[in-house]
C-alpha cells in the first residue's frame, strides 16, 4: 500500500499518524520454518540482512505477514547510505558488514495472522493486532510510534526530522489494506536552498537537443564547491528552453582557460581520493550506477538557481532537488553550506524504546 503526498496534516478525528522511517520497504513472510523478505518491487532481500532472520525466526508467529522498513540508526540518526552498502553482491562483505552496522526492521503493519487474512479489516484493527502480536518484541525488531492526536504528529514531523525520518504518515482508521494504491497520506519535509549551477546532464532522450538535469554545488568552509545533487523533473518545453538559456555559461572543449578554473575540472583525476573523503562527484561511475552515462558539460559557475529540496545526507541532498527559480539577484559566494537549517538529532531511543 501506498501514500500520496500532501502539504499539511489532515484535521484528527479520523486517521492514525506514525512517523515516516527512510530506509528499505519491506515485507515479511513467515510460515513456520519459512521467512522471506521481500522489497516493495517483489526483490527477495534475505541474503542481505542476515541478522534479522534469527530475530524474525525467534519472536514472529509461525505464520504471518507484516509490513515494515529496514533501517540502520546509528547515535546521529538513521543512515540511509550505510543501508545502500548491505546490497553488496559478495555474501562475505554482507556477513562483515551485519556485524559491523546491523539493521533494524520497524514494523507498522499486519497483513495475516495464522489462518486469517487482515487485509480487509480496518487500520484500527489490524493496529491493535499488530500490538498485541509486538508486545514482547526486542531488538532488532520494532514496532513504529502511532498517535491520534495531531498535535503529537505535528510534534514528531519537527522532532524526528534530525533523526533522519522523512515526515509523517497518516493512516485512514476505517481504511483496508489496498496494494498498489496510494490511500495513505505522507506529509515530507521540503525547504529552500540557493545553490551553484557548475553543469549539467543532457536529457537521455533528447540527443543533446534538451537538458536532463542542473548539477548543483554549495561552498563549504575551506571555499571549494561542493556536488550536493542534482535538480531535474523538468518539463519537456523547459528542457528545450535550458539549452538555449544555458548556452551563454558553457565552456567550450578548446577554452582551455576556463576549463582550468573550474571548480570541478579534477573530479576525474582524483575521483577515488575524493570518493574516500566523503565526497560525489558527478560523471565518476560506481556499483550504484550500473554502466549510465553520466558524463557532464561544464558551465561556468555563476548562475545561482533556488530549489526545494527534503534534507540533507550528510553533505548531499537525499533526494533529487526541485528548481524553483533563477536567483539573478545572488551571487555564488553566498551558496554555502551556513544558509541550512541544521536540525539537532533526536535520540533514537526516544523512537526505538528499549535498544537500537
Amino acid at each position: 500500500m501506498l501514500a500520496k503526498r500532501v502539504d499539511d496534516l489532515p484535521a484528527a478525528g479520523t486517521w492514525i499518524f506514525e512517523p515516516k522511517w527512510d530506509g528499505f520497504r519491506a515485507l515479511v513472510f513467515r510460515d513456520r520454518d519459512e521467512i522471506e523478505i521481500q522489497s516493495r518491487d517483489a526483490k527477495p532481500l534475505n541474503r542481505y540482512f542476515p541478522e534479522l532472520l534469527e530475530a524474525l525466526a525467534s519472536q514472529l508467529p509461525a505464520r504471518c505477514v507484516l509490513d515494515g522498513e529496514i533501517v540502520i540508526a546509528t547515535d546521529g540518526g538513521l543512515d540511509f547510505e550505510a543501508l545502500q552498502l548491505r546490497l553488496h553482491p559478495a555474501a562475505s562483505r554482507v556477513k562483515l558488514l551485519s556485524k559491523q552496522i546491523p539493521a533494524s526492521i520497524v514494523f507498522f503493519d499486519l497483513l495475516s495472522e495464522g489462518h486469517r487474512d487482515l487485509r480487509g479489516e480496518p487500520f484500527e484493527e489490524r493496529r491493535h493486532a499488530l500490538e498485541a502480536l509486538l508486545s514482547s518484541i526486542a531488538p532488532p525488531i520494532h514496532l513504529t510510534p502511532a498517535t491520534r492526536e495531531s498535535s503529537v504528529a505535528s510534534d514528531w514531523f519537527r522532532r524526528f526530522e534530525g533523526a533522519g525520518l522523512d515526515g509523517v504518515i497518516a493512516k485512514p482508521i476505517s481504511g483496508t489494506y489496498e496494494p498498489n494504491k496510494r490511500v495513505m497520506l505522507k506529509v515530507k519535509h521540503e525547504r529552500d536552498c540557493d545553490c551553484v549551477v557548475a553543469g549539467f546532464r543532457w536529457y537521455k532522450k533528447g540527443e543533446r537537443t534538451a537538458v536532463g538535469s542542473l548539477l548543483l554545488g554549495l561552498f563549504d568552509d575551506d571555499g571549494a564547491l561542493q556536488h550536493v545533487g542534482v535538480c531535474a523533473s523538468f518539463s519537456d518545453e523547459k528542457r528545450r528552453e535550458l539549452v538555449e538559456f544555458l548556452a551563454r555559461y558553457r565552456i567550450a572543449s578548446d577554452d582551455n582557460a576556463a576549463l582550468a578554473n573550474h571548480p570541478w575540472k579534477q573530479w576525474s583525476d582524483h575521483l577515488a581520493a575524493e570518493s574516500e573523503a566523503g565526497h560525489r562527484m558527478p560523471g565518476g561511475q560506481s556499483r550504484w550506477s550500473q554502466g549510465k552515462d553520466l558524463s557532464w558539460e561544464p558551465l561556468r559557475p555563476e548562475l545561482v538557481a533556488e530549489v526545494a529540496y527534503e534534507h540533507m545526507q550528510a553533505t548531499r541532498f537525499r533526494h533529487m532537488a526541485h528548481f524553483r527559480r533563477w536567483r539573478m539577484d545572488k551571487k555564488p559566494d553566498d551558496c554555502t553550506y551556513a544558509q541550512l537549517e541544521v536540525v539537532p538529532p533526536q535520540e533514537l531511543a526516544a523512537i526505538f524504546a528499549g535498544g537500537r
